[in-house]
């Protein structure tokens, strides 16, 4: 049982630690997310969407941004609370009140549950919802910002299979000497030239009307012409070249068990599912690393809690303090690295599966065996 007295400075350490947390992995998003959102700039420069998709966009991506840094903060968290704590001389104030190491090493791992409960939620559950969301918003928008694209004098390929050259731009709209070219297969393109066109978009219908112009179509290197006075061109059946399919950590996570399972123990192929997993064995391999990386790989936060709790061992007195503050610092980052390269090697096959898997376990349980022998001989 916990007195009154460790009550309270566990309270006072794990509020120290919690606030840190907040702080640092707030700031730090927000620090991310203004880069990333920087480099989603090309959405509206360059795919001609609206700033609206763009900031719906870009703000759906925070919980993901979060959940990323979510190990590393918590790492620097406790590593920095504990340092803070020793300078301060406020650990050897827990010692002299009658806490007792092997006790403030448990309540640090249970307070690191808090922690792999919050990266289980937002990974499994927070996140693909909220990048699905993001990729339907790309998906069901119009390309807003098409006019204003359109330039004189340059290629524009914006949506996709089409090209679009303008000679001369007179306003937004209205154009001269306007050139198509449409890809609409393999063996089989078309390419227009029209003197005047312009813009008109009703009912949120965008079509290009052109005057007095040629068609040339090609198909099988065999090419015909023919001239036109007014013709239209329907810009909504062509798609923009921002990826609007779903992609594998955009899916519920049901939905990936349910394509292992096909996979593996009913041996189906399941039509309806977007991956077609059954038929494309590299799916499988991602949806493998996507579910390590959302199940398995927030366990590390337990081997990092444990690492950390390593320098209760030394006091700020001995004359190995520093060496054992940078060994532990420099062994947290190199977990976190081993976290990363776990989720490449989580799909390869059943022996990496099982290897990567118990990995976490196993550090975890030898680290925390070897504290606590070392803690018996303080």
């Amino acid at each position: 049982m916990i007195n009154f007295n460790e009550k309270i400075i566990f309270k006072k350490f794990l509020t120290d630690c919690t606030y840190f947390f907040l702080f640092v992995s707030i700031s730090l998003s927000l620090i991310v997310w203004v880069i990333q959102a920087v480099n989603y700039l090309d959405f509206v420069s360059e795919d001609g969407h609206s700033f609206k998709i763009y900031f719906y966009y870009t703000i759906l991506n925070l919980p993901k941004i979060f959940s990323r840094i979510i190990p590393i903060v918590f790492f620097i968290s406790l590593y920095y609370t504990l340092i803070k704590y020793e300078e301060n001389n406020e650990l050897k104030i827990f010692w002299l009140n009658g806490i007792d190491k092997k006790k403030f090493v448990n309540v640090i791992i249970k307070y690191s549950i808090l922690f792999f409960v919050l990266q289980i939620f937002l990974s499994t559950l927070i996140i693909p919802i909220f990048q699905n969301k993001a990729r339907t918003y790309l998906k069901n928008s119009s390309l807003d910002f098409f006019p204003s694209l359109l330039q004189e004098k340059k290629f524009i390929d914006t949506v996709s299979k089409l090209t679009i050259f303008i000679e001369k731009k007179h306003s937004l709209t209205d154009f001269e000497n306007i050139y198509l070219k449409d890809e609409i297969n393999t063996n089989q393109s078309q390419i227009i030239y029209a003197k005047k066109g312009s813009l008109d978009d009703k009912n949120g219908t965008r079509t290009l009307i052109l005057f007095d112009g040629k068609f040339f179509n090609t198909n099988n290197k065999k090419t015909t012409i023919f001239n036109f006075e007014t013709t239209e061109v329907d810009l909504t059946k062509y798609d923009t070249k921002s990826i609007t399919h779903p992609k594998i950590q955009e899916q519920n996570t049901m939905l990936l068990f349910h394509c292992i399972n096909y996979f593996y123990i009913k041996k189906k192929n399941m039509e309806k599912n977007p991956f077609k997993c059954g038929i494309n064995k590299e799916y499988i391999k991602e949806i493998k690393q996507e579910i390590f990386k959302r199940i398995l790989k927030p366990f590390y936060l337990f081997v990092i809690a444990i690492t950390v709790c390593f320098l209760l061992i030394n006091y700020k007195e001995n004359e190995k303090y520093q060496f054992t503050k940078s060994f532990i610092f420099f062994t947290g980052i190199i977990i976190l690295i081993i976290s990363e390269i776990s989720i490449n090697y989580s799909g390869k096959s059943i022996f990496n599966i099982l290897t990567t898997s118990l990995l976490p376990f196993i550090i975890f349980v030898f680290s925390y065996i070897s504290l606590r022998n070392k803690l018996f001989k303080i």
